[in-house]
């Protein structure tokens, strides 16, 4: 009897504290509370029910349930009997019930997201949505099958090797049962009859064939895929099958020149992803999965790193249908846990063997951020088991690790994988943007035979909130649009790195923040958590990356502007931009990617900006006012509201010779009043930056060199304490009284 899968999503009942609810899957209990902030947000055991009436069974039929993703933890239980446990959210688990059938059942799910010390992710920058948050089945299937209890895999496992214009293509298969033979078949490339061994009750199956003038998959370009079908025989009878997608291609890194496809230089122009949107949670539908992916493509990506853990199945489907290369990470994060070695094995080996088959993926990533705490000897031989593990269970493909900003590029944690890239915020958290050149820079006169990308970086902002003078640690939408210029502006001239990815294409929830006024979120996405705004910086990517043609008038949020002379901005990957004001003519101008004017305004005045391809022609237009006083909603609180436009900003300069709120860090902890002063200040920011993430930190000789040149003004204002501006002058009045250190 072949194969039966049914989705049972509905008619759940949900019980949280003693309260029971009627819910559909998927579902999770935070999708509000895990995105506003750390007061209300719950973690702990929660409990899905749902009655199931005994389906009719053939003899020696088995009967599993199938759960695609449920956070973090989780027991399984029918008519009370527990059958099964499971720990890591992100990954398919299945559970054969046939033996616990009654007639009429009870299928219960207990399931945990509180804290613990054994299971991955536990402290991390974003939400930990409990819940039973995607598809749920229910598969019949023969006393012989594909396995369905290896670590969640389809039991069929493909392995193209591409040489110049034809590709072997390997197949194994592991099934349970009786087989007298499988055979695979591949539309429009033979069939293949494996070969079978039977070990421990189980049978293995290998074969192949070959592909002449293989048709590979070639990115964005042409994501070309096969698909093969293995059949599972028993008593002359097709008893079970499983259809699985599969790529031809050939991908390299190169230390000097970058990421190869195909033999063809291939920048990796990527973004991350999380998984979650506002409202919603982590329970996302299959047409919120492809309005990201068509968001992600329209904006000109070719490539995704699908973070901080295994994302859904039709995510990867749709990322090897589009061309989007992709990598691959497991949620191993932040603080290394001793008790938690066999977590990240088992959640290494759930990634691989479930995703194997997707060519999209190049790499398996160790971990991110892990030296948040230090580099212990447990936490390296945890890597070195992982990357071990890496190469025995994938040769296609490279192991990779994400690394903290934080750590020293000498570090043997840097080199143990094939590939690394680092996080750096230089220009957000701390350092100016140059700071990320100069690091590149560095680390490839230092390295040169090592592959290095950057694999976060990014800047927050709230849509809301806008500056004609943007700077950093102001979360408005004009800083973060010249911070990602200048991002791009640094890639361009550094070929080298093997690839760069946004932190965030979306904004995401973060239970642990409270910042600009809007707790609970990473504002860091380039379009908003409900996907309905994409910001300014979205379209910078797009003028360098997007082959559309297009123009995008920036700034038109900022309508009410107290400047006389404004600065009109323009992306596009037109060459000429042609502005109107007022419906006149006000200039011309070539470029590429930025056009900037300056316009003098008096009262509200219509902005158009017009360009043109061929005999097609592109516009954008927005309206603008000029006004007396500030908009208080342009700023963090209004409670602050403050004029940014005088300068300079009375009571900060403060005495000849004595220190102020201006004086870079290293003036201040020169002078022994200053240091001790900066001491306590210090102790109450490092909890505050990136939802609490900062505390119990050390700070490397590298980075405090970068700290000691910022102005206390903005590591304040960057680092969370939001001073009113009586303290700031307060404070300001105190440092005024300490002399500056004598050279």
């Amino acid at each position: 009897m072949a194969r039966i899968v049914n989705k049972i999503n509905e008619h759940w009942e949900f019980e949280k504290q003693g309260k029971r609810t009627d819910i559909s899957l998927p579902h999770t209990w935070n999708a509000e509370d895990g995105q506003t902030g750390p007061e209300l947000y719950f973690r702990g055991v929660c409990t899905y029910r749902k009655k199931l009436k005994r389906p009719e069974l053939a003899p020696g039929q088995q009967v599993y349930i199938e759960f695609r993703g449920v956070n973090s933890s989780m027991a399984v239980y029918m008519n009370g009997k527990e059958l099964a446990r499971h720990d890591g959210g992100y990954s398919t688990f299945r559970v054969n019930v046939t033996d616990a059938l009654e007639e009429d059942n009870t299928l219960e799910v207990l399931v945990d997201n509180a804290p613990n010390d054994k299971v991955y992710p536990q402290r991390a920058d974003f939400t930990f949505y409990g819940g039973i948050y995607r598809d749920v089945y229910m598969i019949l299937a023969d006393q012989s099958h594909f396995d369905l209890d290896y670590y969640g895999g389809s039991g069929f496992k493909i392995t193209p090797e591409v040489n110049k214009e034809s590709a072997i293509v390997s197949f194994e298969t592991y099934s349970v049962g009786e087989a007298e033979k499988i055979v695979v078949s591949t539309v429009g490339a033979g069939e293949t009859e494996l070969v079978l061994e039977t070990v421990d009750g189980k049978t293995y199956g290998k074969g192949s064939i070959t592909i002449s003038n293989v048709h590979r998959w070639n990115g964005v370009d042409d994501p070309y895929l096969y698909e093969a079908t293995a059949v599972l025989y028993r008593g002359g009878k097709a008893v079970d099958t499983v259809t699985e997608r599969f790529g031809c291609r050939e991908f390299r890194f190169d230390a000097k020149e970058g990421f190869f496809l195909n033999g063809r230089h291939y920048p990796l122009h990527g973004v991350s992803r999380h998984q979650d949107r506002l409202g919603v949670g982590n329970a996302l539908t299959r047409e919120m999965h492809e309005e990201d992916m068509d968001l992600i493509l329209s904006m000109g990506a070719n490539s995704i790193r699908l973070a901080h853990y295994q994302h859904d199945q039709y995510f990867y489907d749709l990322c090897d249908e589009k061309g989007i290369v992709v990598w691959a990470e497991i949620p191993y994060i932040t603080v290394h846990m001793d008790t938690g070695r066999e977590n990240t094995i088992q959640q290494m080996k759930e990634l691989i063997i479930q995703n194997y088959n997707h060519v999209s993926i190049m790499c398996w990533a160790l971990s991110n951020e892990i030296s948040l705490q230090g580099v212990t000897e447990d936490l390296m031989e945890n890597h070195r088991i992982l990357n071990n593990l890496v190469h025995e269970m994938d040769r296609t493909r490279v192991s990779a690790m994400a690394n903290l900003f934080l750590l020293e590029t000498d570090s043997p944690l840097v080199s143990l994988p094939d590939i690394r890239g680092y996080n750096l915020y230089y220009g957000w958290y701390v350092g100016d943007m140059e700071d990320n050149d100069e690091f590149f820079d560095e680390f490839h006169q230092k390295y040169p035979d090592t592959a290095i990308g950057l694999t976060e970086y990014g800047a927050d902002s709230v849509i809301a909130l806008q500056s004609p003078k943007p700077e950093k640690g102001d979360y408005t939408e004009s800083y973060q649009a010249l911070y990602h210029e200048h991002m791009l502006e640094m890639f361009a001239t550094r070929p080298y790195l093997w690839g760069t990815y946004v932190w965030n294409m979306f904004e995401f929830a973060a239970a642990g923040r409270d910042e600009a006024g809007d707790p609970g979120k990473n504002h860091k996405g380039l379009v908003t958590f409900d996907r309905k705004k994409k910001k300014d910086a979205f379209y910078i990517y797009k003028a360098w990356w997007s082959t559309e043609k297009f123009i995008h008038l920036c700034g038109s949020r900022y309508h009410d502007r107290v400047e006389d002379m404004t600065e009109i901005k323009v992306y596009s990957n037109l060459e000429k931009i042609v502005l109107y004001v007022d419906d006149k003519l006000f200039a011309e101008q070539e470029g590429q990617h930025v056009f900037r004017f300056h316009v003098p305004i008096h009262s509200v005045h219509r902005i158009k900006a017009v360009g043109s391809s061929g005999d097609t022609s592109f516009e954008d237009s927005m309206e603008i006012a000029k006004v007396d006083v500030p908009n208080p909603l342009y700023f963090m609180s209004l409670d602050k509201v403050r004029n940014w436009f005088d300068a300079p900003r009375d009571n900060e300069e403060g005495r000849e010779g004595y220190l102020s709120i201006n004086s870079t860090m290293s003036e201040i902890q020169a002078t022994k009043q200053g240091a001790e002063l900066l001491a306590g200040m210090m102790s109450q920011m490092t909890g505050k930056t990136a939802g609490g993430m900062g505390e119990g930190v050390a700070i490397p000789e590298a980075m405090q060199k970068i700290v000691a040149r910022q102005p206390l003004r903005k590591l304040l204002q960057q680092g969370g304490m939001e001073l009113e501006p009586e303290k700031l002058q307060q404070l300001n009045q105190i440092l005024n009284q300490i002399p500056k250190a004598t050279v």
